[in-house]
């Protein structure tokens, strides 16, 4: 990586690492969990190739951003987070051109769709992974619901209580505890039962997946633990209560959407029919194209890099050449 630049930024009270490579158009690349911007590294090299800025920061509470409160899982809201993300284009967009292209994928995709929405002003474009737009239903809280409908061993209930899931992690390893979430290909919902969340079998690490990614990985979560990562999931509600103005209100930038088969998201209830039967369309009425990725499973961008590269990058160029106003 040593092509890539890393800098330190003070944005709200953060001091924000970011991750850059190349020049041209931005591109901003949004991580999710159990992720930071290592994720993005063949899309940033990719991109640096192809005449695009390729920025890729750790979001508050991930890697090596540091400042964030982790302690309050309620500064973790996607209003704050989406502040990070428009100071932070406020810092690396040129003065006369304040709006980029953005790419998001798990937690990462529902920033940028939160960004869509609170700040349409600062995205040219989106493409979006895994996590489709989920608009906001005012008669449902969303922990209730989840556990409602999958339990309270389903992954997001067990991350609800501040310590309880991270003492669990110490004990398995943090190497482990990564290696079980990255190598997850199971369509149906993720469980972590109270005291095993994992099995004990070993694990082999796909093609696409090194020892030497899984150790960059665990040397960042070594020094930080998991709780700013998973104070993203423990602010859901939160997020519900503070978003009641944005009932009903539609993504109104282009987008591509794009999934695997194989990804539980996908698999979820209700998600293939909401983006087959019109739903999706809907509530992104600029969506150009939904793209699902056969026997691909949720991290799609690092197991088939050069499929989804091409994808966003002809994406982007349709846009670039029109200016998006023909989207």
């Amino acid at each position: 990586m040593d092509e890539i630049v890393h800098n330190t930024l003070s944005i709200n009270g953060l001091t924000l690492h970011v991750a850059e490579m190349g020049r041209g158009p931005i591109i901003l690349f949004l991580h999710g969990f159990p992720e930071c911007w290592y994720t993005w590294r063949h899309q940033m090299i990719f991109f640096a190739r192809h005449g695009y800025r390729a920025i890729a920061p750790d979001l508050r509470g991930f890697g090596d951003t540091t400042g964030a409160p982790i302690s309050d899982p309620e500064k973790f809201t996607t209003l704050h987070v989406v502040g990070d993300v428009v100071s932070l284009i406020d810092a690396v967009a040129p003065p006369d051109d304040q709006r980029v292209f953005v790419v998001g994928h798990d937690w990462g995709a529902i920033i940028a769709w939160s960004l869509c929405l609170y700040r349409p002003d600062k995205v040219k474009a989106l493409v979006n992974m895994s996590v489709i737009f989920s608009r906001r239903n005012p008669s449902r809280r969303p922990l209730e619901t989840l556990r409602g409908v999958y339990g309270d061993d389903y992954y997001i209930c067990r991350f609800q209580k501040p310590g309880e899931i991270e003492n669990e992690f110490a004990q398995i390893g943090y190497k482990n505890v990564l290696k079980h979430f990255l190598t997850y290909r199971n369509p149906g919902p993720l469980y972590l039962p109270k005291g095993k969340p994992f099995s004990d079998d070993p694990i082999a690490l796909p093609s696409w997946l090194s020892e030497q990614d899984i150790d960059y990985y665990t040397s960042k979560y070594e020094a930080t633990g998991f709780t700013g990562a998973l104070n993203y999931y423990r602010a859901l509600d939160k997020n519900w209560e503070l978003t009641a103005a944005w009932t009903g209100a539609q993504i109104k930038v282009p987008v591509k959407f794009i999934v695997g088969d194989v990804d539980l998201t996908y698999n979820a209830p209700g998600a293939k029919e909401y983006i087959e039967k019109g739903g999706f369309k809907k509530d992104v009425p600029l969506l150009k194209e939904v793209v699902v990725m056969k026997n691909v499973a949720h991290f799609s961008h690092e197991e088939k890099p050069d499929e989804v590269n091409a994808h966003i990058l002809n994406f982007f160029k349709s846009c670039f050449i029109s200016n998006c106003s023909a989207l």
